[in-house]
């Protein structure tokens, strides 16, 4: 290529360039006007991208789509506000919620609400927490602790409409309790199915935590039938086989909904596992099986009808499985029997381990007391079970803690509701330690007769209107035949003072 030719070559590719980077100018640099693009025209222009575009829409993959669940459960989760009197002498007056934090639960486990506010100098405390609405006439299950000793109890609804709630019943042993409000044509939840609860699942948390009205969470199921130890029961009653989430739980949230993906009812949240007091990574419900049995136990019977095998036990660890010769680690060893109990009747002895109730599997305690707490007094349950090697199965007709398999509907008329106190057979070895042949012991005082009288808790009656009593059975009796005058009821307190009341009908 001579001179010249290079010469014309260098030009035009000069000018060519010069035309493409002042063209590349007007293009990406140079100010525009913009116009607007209508709903056609965006069919072709940028349709990747379109600003005004209704996200809800999206497309998600089947078992990760939240909103469905959240459209359907909201609208059906109350706040609940408690008042309580508080007296200006009670100087000494502290959160009950931090008393069972700090003197109870220790640094790692707290029941996720009620969130207190307390006033100076006494006068009237506020708590609030959540509850779900179970049917479309009102009734709303919520936590035990969110609503305990309030004075009075208010139910606000999503859509802001207020009613003042009655209290139907509790039941501190599962944490559970059940309200009613006067309403018609009500969202409600519907209940699902917490044995179908797989690991891992997706599921909703649905609350009011600090008093932020209507705000969903969402985590997975972490584990099922955990026991976190945080029911108090003194007669060791207390049920504990949480459905574990990682789900954001504060308080607040206490008696709120966990639901799944099809917004179902699968537990009701209950506690968070935390240093501080509020969230830290896991959070408790109750399973919605037991929620089912509790409150239609509460709106039939008034209180819960608890059935009993009547044993002693414990988890079968790889120590106890070495130390009492068992064959495998896993299920319910049974380390005691109880005297008159359905399981005694049934023919299981201590060293037995239970490995099924109804044909379904319970590997630690937790399981077995989730599965006899779905029965009541009186129904008979299939229990498998290994001994030495060998595995056998019997039928188990369980008992209430009365050691009998009568169903108690609480009635105002009925002895038992206006005594003001649960009955049951004193303990062998109390019996001895006291010197006494017969007792009953009374537990679990509230207003009644009993309390009015000045009975104390744990004092156990020895006779009634002069005549022995062994079983609450023989006290009510006696009670319940006499109501036109006034009785004697003698006894004796742990201590081994002896103590005489009068009641009067």
């Amino acid at each position: 290529m001579n001179t010249r030719t290079l010469f014309i070559s260098m030009l035009v590719s000069s000018v060519l360039g010069g035309a493409i980077t002042i063209g590349g100018y007007k293009l990406f640099f140079k100010e525009k006007k913009y116009e607007t693009i209508t709903e056609s025209q965006s069919r072709y222009r940028f349709s990747f991208f379109n600003s005004s575009s209704d996200t809800s829409q999206i497309i998600v993959p089947e078992g990760i789509n939240f909103i469905t669940a959240a459209d359907k459960v909201t609208p059906a989760v109350v706040h609940i506000k408690t008042m309580y009197e508080v007296s200006a002498s009670n100087k000494s007056y502290r959160d009950p919620m931090e008393d069972i934090f700090k003197d109870f639960f220790g640094d790692d486990f707290f029941r996720g609400g009620p969130r207190f506010r307390i006033p100076h100098g006494g006068g009237k405390q506020e708590a609030s927490g959540s509850g779900v609405i179970l049917t479309e006439d009102g009734y709303i299950v919520t936590n035990n602790h969110v609503i305990e000793n309030a004075d009075k109890i208010e139910v606000t609804l999503n859509d802001k409409r207020s009613y003042e709630a009655k209290l139907i019943g509790t039941d501190p042993t599962t944490d559970l309790a059940l309200l009613k409000i006067e309403e018609k044509g009500l969202p409600f939840v519907t209940y699902g199915n917490s044995d179908n609860v797989r690991i891992g699942e997706w599921v909703l948390a649905v609350g009011n935590p600090f008093n932020l009205t209507s705000t969903v969470t969402a985590g997975i199921v972490s584990a099922k039938a955990r026991n976190i130890n945080i029911l108090r029961d003194k007669d060791n009653l207390a049920i504990e086989s949480f459905i574990q989430t990682d789900a954001a739980v504060n308080p607040g949230n206490s008696g709120g909904a966990l639901v799944n993906l099809r917004g179902e009812l699968i537990g009701i949240n209950t506690a968070i596992a935390t240093p501080t007091g509020t969230f830290a990574g896991y959070s408790f419900a109750v399973p919605v099986t037991l929620v089912k049995k509790v409150m239609d136990d509460l709106l039939k019977y008034g209180e819960v009808q608890r059935a009993l095998l009547g044993i002693q036990i414990q988890d079968v660890t790889a120590d106890l499985a070495k130390e009492k010769g068992l064959s495998k680690v896993g299920g319910v060893y049974v380390g005691a029997v109880n005297e008159g109990s359905a399981a005694k009747e049934a023919g299981i002895k201590e060293g037995d381990v239970i490995i099924k109730i109804n044909d379904v599997p319970v590997n630690n305690s937790s399981e077995l007391q989730e599965q006899v707490a779905r029965y009541r007094p009186g129904d008979k349950v299939k229990v498998t079970y290994e001994r030495k090697g060998e595995i056998k199965t019997t039928i188990a007709t369980l008992k209430n803690k009365m050691g009998d398999i009568a169903v108690v509907k609480k009635n105002p008329n009925d002895v038992a509701y206006v005594l003001g106190a649960e009955l049951k057979p004193a303990p062998k070895e109390e019996l001895k330690k006291l010197n006494l042949e017969n007792g009953v012991k009374v537990t679990n005082i509230r207003d009644g007769k009993l309390k009015n009288a000045g009975v104390k808790e744990g004092f156990i009656i020895t006779a009634v209107d002069k005549k022995k009593v062994s079983s609450p059975a023989e006290v009510l009796n006696i009670i319940d035949n006499n109501r036109n005058g006034g009785l004697l009821i003698e006894g004796v307190y742990p201590n081994g003072q002896k103590a005489y009341y009068g009641i009067g009908w």
